[in-house]
């Protein structure tokens, strides 16, 4: 990427909603809107972000805005996550693909979700093997932009910390390794 794509990419993310649901056809909000400043992506095919969001990125982009494409989902209310808590076997599936860590739980005790932290992204349904996860109207249905700032942060933030754990798990297995092969040397040459 050049650096006038990463600036516009940068401008474009600060106008998205930041759920980073997938229904665009990215990993999330950060690559969409990589896509859209390199031309890979159209501006209509974020569901969440829906009409106002595609008015806000034709602005931004000076292009003529357009409806949003149905085959990346249709508009509608904000919506949460709960989970029915007493059909939960705490199976731990709905906690890694939560975007924002709005889950909280631990294996085999009962999940529940932080509301306010919840972007309405649906990542946790599907791996529900209880299909005890429901997705409701939120209370407040409007997603501020100070909104999808936090949720940005959270996003962030929980990838710096997925990352730090790879990293100490990788350096772990390096330090087993050099051990086994000290091992292995030292029973060779004894």
């Amino acid at each position: 990427m050049t650096a006038t794509e990463t600036a516009l990419a940068d401008r474009i993310d600060a106008v998205l909603p930041q759920t980073q649901c997938g229904k665009c056809g990215y990993a999330g909000c950060r690559p969409y809107a990589e896509a859209i400043s390199s031309g890979d992506a159209d501006i209509n095919q974020c569901p969440p972000g829906g009409a106002n969001g595609i008015r806000l990125l034709a602005d931004l982009l000076g292009v003529a805005a357009k409806p949003l494409n149905p085959a990346f989902g249709v508009e509608r209310l904000r919506l949460i996550a709960v989970i029915n808590e007493a059909e939960c076997i705490g199976c731990t599936k709905c906690l890694p693909p939560c975007p924002t860590d709005a889950i909280l739980g631990a294996a085999k005790h009962m999940h529940t979700v932080i509301t306010e932290l919840c972007t309405g992204c649906e990542l946790c349904v599907a791996p529900c093997p209880m299909n005890c996860i429901a997705m409701v109207p939120a209370d407040n249905a409007d997603w501020t932009p100070e909104d999808a700032g936090r949720a940005r942060l959270r996003y962030q933030a929980r990838n710096r910390r997925l990352a730090r754990l790879e990293a100490e798990k990788a350096e772990r297995q390096l330090r087993q390794k050099q051990m086994l092969a000290k091992l292995r040397s030292a029973k060779k040459n004894a």
